[in-house]
């Protein structure tokens, strides 16, 4: 009897240092100097951190792995549907911590999950239900469920990315639902990030939409968009970037020194500003007054 308890004992001491030394190593590989981030997106999360993220990153001397799961025009119903048959239907893009971008093809959500060991994971609706809360509250919780249930490792955080309103005259079919009028798109935008935000599933909100408004205000008015609703492959871009590089690093992005090639002084001034007041208050337009009269 006194063996068989001296074996018992042996057991559970060996089967917690096991189980201690697993979790160290997964905290080991989530706080190893690199941050991991995945999208769950659209071209909309194409726009956001396929572009300039990484040379802010860097500039902020920075190590970063930017993984997007990208469908265009994809509806969080369409990653539930996908989520649910394990459908392999995902462009599935990474830029590697030496800033290499590669993708795959007919990628599936789950493999992607375990891919590598994410340190946030970004949950997104499609822009013309960027502002319907109805939207969000039907789906989003059956796709959080899929996500945490499937993710390499439960140290994982989740970031919800408030999304930008259209360009005034867009004719993008979706803006008929905000009455074609900016304005009302982007306090739907916000109203709902705001109430989904406030469930407290989210660790990190991303405020691109505020931020594109803050630009907004400024000399270069509503000139945001290559086509009313993508946004342009400059000035654009670079504001949603900046507005990660804070929200991720939680550091004043003013103070980075990466400037993308074809983006003025001035202009990063601008998107540099909006990104920051945006993360500072992401609910409400903060007006650039300082870059309302340059040229």
């Amino acid at each position: 009897m006194m063996k068989a308890k001296q074996i018992s004992l042996l057991t559970i001491l060996l089967l917690f240092f096991l189980s201690s030394n697993r979790l160290n190593a997964q905290e080991q590989l989530l706080d190893d100097g690199v941050l991991r981030i995945l999208a769950i997106g659209n071209s909309f999360s194409e726009d956001a951190i396929e572009q300039n993220l990484y040379e802010l990153a860097k500039a902020g001397k920075k190590k970063i792995v930017i993984g997007n799961l990208y469908i265009g025009g994809a509806p969080l119903s369409l990653h539930v549907s996908n989520a649910r048959a394990d459908k392999p239907a995902y462009r599935y893009r990474k830029i590697n911590i030496d800033g290499h971008m590669s993708e795959k093809v007919n990628e599936r959500l789950s493999t992607a999950l375990v891919d590598e060991a994410w340190d946030y994971i970004s949950f997104q609706q499609a822009s013309p239900l960027s502002g319907d809360y109805d939207s969000y509250a039907k789906d989003l919780p059956i796709l959080y469920d899929y996500v945490t249930k499937h993710v390499k490792y439960p140290e994982t955080k989740y970031i919800l990315h408030q999304t930008w309103a259209y360009q005034n005259g867009s004719s993008h079919e979706g803006f008929i639902r905000y009455n074609r009028n900016q304005n009302t798109m982007y306090n739907a935008i916000v109203g709902t990030s705001q109430e989904v935000f406030n469930w407290g599933n989210f660790q990190v909100l991303v405020p691109a939409g505020t931020a594109i408004q803050n630009a907004r205000s400024t000399y270069l008015g509503d000139q945001f968009t290559r086509d009313g609703y993508h946004l342009n492959l400059d000035y654009g871009r670079y504001v949603a970037a900046c507005t990660w590089y804070e929200a991720l690093f939680q550091e004043n992005v003013i103070n980075n020194t990466f400037l993308p090639l074809k983006v003025t002084y001035v202009e990063g001034q601008i998107a540099r500003e909006a990104a920051h007041q945006a993360v500072a208050s992401p609910y409400g337009i903060t007006v650039l007054k300082s870059f309302q009269l340059m040229k």
